[in-house]
């Protein structure tokens, strides 16, 4: 309960509910917003679209939207504008699934880490809102976005209506996420939490290291994107590295070997100790 007070304060909400993943604060806020039947406009690169299972398509018969993502992990205003289906006439209800949700992610996890300004956000807020539908943000890593952004974290999601966000991700927690939003929202959310099995006797314990990490944790976050600008570097002056280290925003580093093969190349670095993966 403190956890889940404290997350929402944090973030501008009135409430919260602890989940147990990433992907179970998604889907649970998906399945909040949504009905059976309907779509949610998302980046084609999006963590929930590329990496969730398709639990929202699967559990909760919501399709996907797909838009392109830009290089810096933002989808275009016009292609979210366009996205969005004329459910105004008799045809239209018949032949097209009803747009339900739009969503964000911050920081992209698939464009490099890259975060997304809050003037961004409410800018496809505005989007979203003068057409009826709620904004999500899937915030795995919007404390990196706040410290990168040097912008307070209820900034950048000010004009969301809901926001989950992971507190292993550079927060240090063994498990355990945070979606936020208003009461009713929550109070949805919860009940979905606990038809996907999120409902946990133990969330006391579990949650008490989300506690110290929201209190002790998220400045450090600055050391961990020292780091990574410093690898990026390093990388970028070894000869078949192809890296571009003001590409590199926040902790997520990616680079290409040129002539090998890059899971071949993270195989041997794992047989040195380092580990790494071969997203391609």
């Amino acid at each position: 309960n403190l956890l889940e007070e404290k997350a929402a304060k944090i973030m501008g909400k009135e409430s919260a509910v602890f989940v147990a993943s990433g992907t179970m604060g998604n889907l649970v806020s998906v399945l909040s917003h949504c009905q059976r039947g309907s779509e949610i406009i998302l980046g084609d690169k999006s963590h929930i679209f590329r990496s969730e299972g398709g639990g929202a398509s699967a559990l909760g018969g919501i399709s996907y939207s797909t838009v392109l993502n830009n290089e810096d992990g933002t989808l275009e205003p016009d292609d979210v504008r366009s996205a969005i289906r004329d459910y105004s006439t008799r045809l239209s209800r018949i032949h097209s699934a009803k747009t339900s949700l739009v969503a964000l992610e911050n920081t992209h996890n698939s464009c490099g880490g890259a975060p997304l300004t809050a003037s961004y956000t409410e800018s496809i807020a505005s989007i979203a809102h003068e057409n009826g539908l709620p904004l999500h943000i899937d915030g795995a890593r919007i404390f990196n976005a706040s410290v990168s952004l040097e912008t307070p974290v209820a900034d950048l999601v000010r004009s969301a209506d809901s926001i989950s966000f992971c507190l292993p991700k550079g927060l240090g927690c063994p498990v355990g996420s945070v979606v936020c939003g208003s009461k009713s929202f929550i109070e949805e959310a919860r009940e979905w939490r606990k038809m996907v099995g999120g409902g946990m006797r133990q969330a006391g314990f579990l949650a008490a290291a989300g506690i110290i990490a929201l209190d002790s944790m998220v400045d450090r976050l600055a050391e961990d994107h020292s780091n990574a600008k410093q690898l990026a570097s390093g990388l970028s002056n070894i000869p078949d590295i192809s890296i571009d280290p003001d590409k590199v925003h926040t902790n997520l580093v990616f680079f290409d070997v040129e002539r090998s093969d890059n899971a071949e190349i993270a195989s041997k670095l794992e047989d040195m100790g380092i580990k790494g993966g071969s997203p391609g």
